[in-house]
């Protein structure tokens, strides 16, 4: 994993974070937008932790060269910013991101938000996910849960509150492999491509107040 922000202690945190995880590595930290894209050409991480405001090159340029349209061989990157403005959000998943997180987040969360990156999901903040999600026109289409099981709508649900696999596994009383098989199920059935997905499709159809 790389890891590009412009202070210090932050990169140090993070990787603390991160090589605390007995499958996961930090193999490269840069200070600004350049040295985080030649950084991850070069290393070719599973995983690249993307500041936004960063001198010489800010994080969403950052991103569109490591991952935006038209790159041949884009990496999985993961935006963690203090700040959570609409327009970040919505040009750092338009243009890529794997995961849109807060550096106040938590360590939980950032290790979540890496692990779904590396496994082709998406992970976004809770407080972000619920306002973005909030903005949804109200929905046209009639209320239709028939193909999902009773067990995969409560995780759907909960999904759409914004909660990570492990506070949802701790709210039903079940374990995080279980919480996957069913997302796993669900992806299937709804024909989502992550769990933001899932969870607009949740609020479309006013399954959540």
């Amino acid at each position: 994993m790389v890891i590009a922000d412009d202070q210090a202690m932050v990169r140090t945190g993070f990787s603390m974070i991160i090589d605390s995880q007995p499958d996961m590595e930090v193999v490269g930290e840069a200070a600004d937008g350049v040295a985080a894209v030649d950084l991850a050409r070069r290393l070719r991480p599973d995983v690249v932790l993307l500041d936004i405001r960063m001198p010489r090159m800010d994080g969403l340029e950052a991103l569109r060269l490591l991952a935006g349209k038209g790159v041949a061989d884009p990496i999985k990157v993961v935006v963690v910013t203090t700040f959570d403005l609409d327009e970040y959000v919505h040009t750092a998943l338009s243009t890529g991101a794997c995961g849109f997180l807060l550096k106040d987040s938590g360590p939980a969360l950032l290790v979540e938000a890496v692990r779904a990156a590396v496994s082709g999901d998406a992970m976004i903040s809770p407080s972000i996910t619920v306002r973005l999600l909030k903005h949804l026109s109200p929905p046209t289409r009639a209320h239709d849960d028939a193909r999902l099981s009773p067990r995969e709508l409560d995780v759907v649900k909960l999904i759409a509150r914004g909660l990570t696999n492990a506070e949802i596994a701790e709210h039903l009383f079940i374990a995080v492999g279980t919480v996957k098989t069913h997302l796993g199920s669900v992806h299937m059935k709804l024909g989502a491509r992550n769990r933001v997905e899932i969870a607009a499709w949740a609020w479309e159809h006013r399954l959540v107040d």
